[in-house]
């Protein structure tokens, strides 16, 4: 590790730390009604899309109706994005002259888009058609990240009103989300991505001469646009196979700052809204607190080990003080791939600009890890909040215990039945990463499929499970996922994690909704200073810790150990 190296990172984090305020609030104006900038562009846009589609803005649902037009919404995004996979050879733009996907392939994909997790088990620039990635795969990008945001917003409500039946309007969330939030700054930043050097056109490819005198086909395409709300919505999937580590997705330093910081934006601004909405902004702070404390730690946990190298490769002559820099990009050295793996697995993003199956056993543990934690870190845009308020409750409910008191957050009694909901949403992600991957680790056809014997084998599918769902979309690599049984379990546990874990989440919200706001007493456990951050941050790590250290010890902690001792596998 290197001061340079710490300083990179520090100003990475200062330059969102500033930008959090601002676009909080703004977002905070948007999902109340209130007027903006943009209102004179927009809202004409956004009165035509309500006539259209028959949406009356002023009639509000309760959870149940919040929730099935979420649901109904997401099955409608499927079924349209799979039949533009399976029809992409009869589609225009298709200059490359692809054929249609397959239909494991495509139901994995559509499935992967949808629910805002972006797990590619394809080569982007050799499977999809301009069509496919733009009306398809662009679409849900914005869309996916609308709706996380919309339930966040709805679950914010659920605080601040008393004794209600309604959480707000689905349609007019989601609309907002995308046309006041996602598509203005996604025009910023791909305008930003054209400048530094990111293709934005409709041409197939372009041929160039190597140095060693043969022609090589580049493939081109609308790269920046896609590349914007990549990361603005944390989708994370790559219009390349070498995602974020590709030069046309990546091509400087100043590139992949942005990517970085556009990842961050949205997400972190989003823990701010919560805190002026229900008119506390300390504890929008606390809880960002809690989410940068796991983040920063994981950064330097991937810093120091990859920083520290393998004594493997050191055995055979390889320089020491050059770390493990296998499967990281030289452009960006190993202080931007540790915080570049940081941030996108604690965010549900998946984009990589480095391979996390080549770190070592201790860097390739952290980023699966913060995947486990649940998403919260700040997570996805939405889905990362409500998440996070769900172990804010549980940490409510403990603390209760401890006291003999009943648990309050936020003017708001936590009693059994939200403690139901929120246990049924934590369990959600160890039923599915581990049910998964026992049975992929037994069955001949899923152990085919990994690329390494041993525990980084196990580790390879741990991490599929994980990563899907977690609803996050990055790969350990190695693991052949186009499958019939991967394409088929990895697309059930991206379903699982992102519905089966919202639905309760919505619950919760109807049930708190319903409650009668109280103001705070003496005998209130104060959920905004830094006990609380504490707390929060125990209960987050306990609940990962017992879930899924007996899988990660027999997978990266064995590799961590081995490595150490100079044994190979």
């Amino acid at each position: 590790m290197t001061i340079l190296g710490w300083l990179q990172i520090s100003l990475l984090f200062i330059a969102v730390l500033l930008v959090i305020k601002p676009l909080g609030l703004y977002m905070a104006k948007i999902f109340a009604g209130e007027r903006t900038w943009l209102s004179p562009v927009f809202s004409p846009v956004e009165r035509g899309l309500y006539a259209a589609a028959g949406v009356d803005p002023k009639k509000e649902q309760s959870w149940l109706g919040y929730t099935l037009a979420m649901l109904t919404f997401s099955l409608a995004g499927f079924l349209a994005l799979y039949a533009i996979l399976r029809l992409q050879a009869f589609l225009p733009l298709n200059p490359q002259g692809f054929a249609n996907v397959p239909p494991d392939l495509a139901f994995n994909t559509a499935v992967s888009f949808v629910t805002n997790t972006n797990w590619q088990n394809y080569a982007g620039e050799a499977t999809m058609s301009h069509f496919s990635q733009m009306a398809g795969l662009t679409v849900q990008n914005f869309l996916s990240a609308a709706v996380g945001m919309a339930l966040a917003i709805a679950i914010t409500r659920a605080f601040v009103r008393s004794s209600a039946t309604t959480l707000g309007n689905f349609w007019v969330d989601m609309t907002r989300a995308t046309l006041y939030v996602l598509l203005p700054l996604a025009i910023i930043v791909a305008l930003a991505f054209v400048a530094m050097g990111l293709p934005q056109t409709l041409d197939a490819s372009v041929t160039a001469m190597s140095m060693e005198g043969s022609q090589q086909v580049i493939s081109l395409g609308p790269v920046a646009t896609q590349e914007a709300i990549k990361q603005l919505g944390t989708n994370g999937g790559g219009f390349f196979n070498a995602n974020a580590a590709h030069p046309f997705e990546n091509p400087t330093a100043f590139a992949n700052y942005l990517n970085i910081f556009a990842m961050l934006a949205i997400a972190a601004a989003m823990v701010y809204t919560f805190g002026h909405m229900v008119g506390n902004r300390r504890q929008g702070w606390v809880l960002l607190s809690a989410m940068s404390i796991l983040l920063i730690a994981g950064v330097a946990v991937i810093y120091w080990a990859e920083t520290a190298g393998n004594p493997i490769l050191t055995s055979l002559g390889v320089d020491a003080a050059q770390g493990n820099m296998e499967g990281k990009e030289v452009r960006f050295g190993q202080a931007m791939s540790a915080l570049y793996a940081a941030v996108t697995t604690g965010l549900s993003n998946g984009g990589v600009n480095g391979m996390h199956g080549s770190f070592t056993g201790l860097g390739g543990l952290v980023p699966m890890f913060l995947i486990q934690l649940g998403e919260v870190l700040p997570g996805g845009v939405g889905s990362g909040l409500y998440g996070m308020l769900v172990f804010a409750l549980l940490s409510v409910f403990v603390a209760g215990l401890m006291v003999g008191r009943t648990p309050e957050f936020l003017g708001k009694k936590i009693e059994g039945r939200e403690m139901k909901y929120a246990m049924l949403a934590v369990l959600i992600l160890p039923m599915v990463i581990l049910g998964f991957t026992a049975i992929s680790a037994m069955l001949p056809v899923a152990v085919a499929s990994i690329g390494t014997a041993g525990p980084h084998g196990l580790s390879e599918i741990l991490y599929a499970f994980t990563s899907s769902a977690g609803n996050n979309g990055s790969a350990f690599g190695g693991l052949s996922g186009n499958t019939p049984w991967y394409n088929t379990t990895l697309g059930i546990s991206m379903l699982l994690g992102r519905f089966a874990y919202a639905i309760p989440v919505m619950a919760i919200a109807g049930s708190l909704a319903a409650k009668v706001r109280v103001p705070a007493s003496n005998g209130t456990f104060p959920t905004d200073g830094p006990l609380f951050v504490g707390l929060l941050v125990g209960i987050i790590l306990i609940l990962g810790g017992l879930q899924f250290f007996p899988a990660l010890a027999l997978g990266p902690i064995v590799e961590h150990f081995a490595m150490l001792a100079g044994q190979t596998f």
